[in-house]
């Protein structure tokens, strides 16, 4: 497969692993995008359910296909196709992740009217369930947890207006590809989980800011390849938001909320032990801070690049006390 000899304005990426039940009709979206300067750049981690052979026959023009070999994860791909990537603006896709028609339109066009934000959010509809939101752009709460906005909340009355967003859920953000770039990517130390959450802090320490866009609209199933409620998802995602919170959180705001980040892991390090993952969740904390004299030095390396006033952060984060304890239930309860 060949790209097109114009560079483009967008490049879309879209990491794969096993996504063939889902991967062709986010594909069909993307064909019938109205705007049409974007090439698509897939990053497959090492499928072995046919997809690979038989992407090297979609008949496309401007699409790029990168195969790694073996799943590297979530950030490794999607760094690879942004060092690929010849747009200006990166459009990150999940594979499970199905696009309105107009939604790379309407995230340029946002690009375009708000040049003092660097990266966007979409407005996620659950794709079984398209009467509740996926998510609404990131919030990012005091003690480290993180979740996406209105998950599992009805779609008719929430979201529809245009705001600043703590960052954007990677499954369909649109990032300026010199600021991902310049802020290093991805950390690919995390392998999967909580690095959108984690690059959108690296970047707000750097100055830069994310815009919610609830007409750039996609239908998102979510977890199709690891599930929603895994061994997997509860491992990194735990591990790394300890690794985001140590890393990111500036002075003197680390001191100031690290008992309450240390009250609230144990307090759900307890409740996922009884509910039966208590392995993961357990091997996740010994991880995290088996690797903490690495996160502290890359924390050095992020603060001497910091920008932003902490007090600019604090006022984009969340700071309920029982937040995370909501949007727990909120997302672990069974429809």
């Amino acid at each position: 497969m060949h790209k097109i000899n114009k560079e483009p304005n967008i490049s879309v990426i879209v990491s794969v692993w096993n996504s063939h039940l889902t991967l062709f009709q986010c594909l069909a979206c993307l064909d019938s995008q109205i705007y049409k300067d974007f090439e698509i750049i897939i990053v497959d981690n090492g499928s072995t359910d046919g997809a690979l052979e038989e992407l090297k026959k979609y008949p496309r023009n401007n699409l790029y296909l990168k195969g790694l070999g073996r799943n590297e994860g979530f950030a490794v791909a999607n760094n690879i196709g942004a060092r690929l990537a010849r747009g200006r603006w990166l459009a990150l896709l999940n594979p499970d992740a199905f696009p309105e028609p107009n939604w790379l339109e309407q995230l340029l066009r946002a690009a375009e009217e708000h040049s003092e934000f660097a990266f966007f959010a979409s407005r996620q509809i659950q794709a079984n369930s398209p009467e509740l939101l996926d998510g609404a752009g990131d919030a990012y709460h005091v003690s480290g947890l993180a979740w996406r906005r209105y998950y599992n909340r009805q779609a008719e009355n929430l979201g529809l207006q245009p705001e600043e967003v703590f960052s954007a859920c990677g499954a369909a953000a649109v990032y300026s590809r010199e600021d991902f770039l310049q802020a290093g990517g991805f950390d690919e130390d995390y392998f999967s989980y909580f690095e959108d959450v984690d690059l959108g802090f690296r970047l707000r320490l750097r100055g830069k800011k994310c815009l919610y866009i609830p007409q750039a609209v996609v239908y998102h199933v979510g977890s199709a390849s690891t599930g929603k409620r895994s061994d997997f998802s509860v491992y990194y995602g735990y591990r790394n938001l300890i690794w985001t919170f140590i890393k990111n959180m500036p002075s003197p705001f680390i001191w100031l909320y690290l008992p309450l980040h240390i009250g609230t892991l144990l307090f759900f390090a307890m409740l996922l032990t009884f509910r039966g993952q208590g392995r993961a969740i357990w091997r996740a904390i010994f991880d995290a801070y088996l690797g903490m004299p690495k996160i502290i030095a890359k924390r050095q390396m992020i603060h001497k690049n910091q920008k932003s006033k902490p007090s600019d952060l604090l006022r984009v984060m969340s700071t309920g006390l029982l937040e995370p304890y909501v949007e727990f239930m909120r997302r672990t309860r069974t429809k």
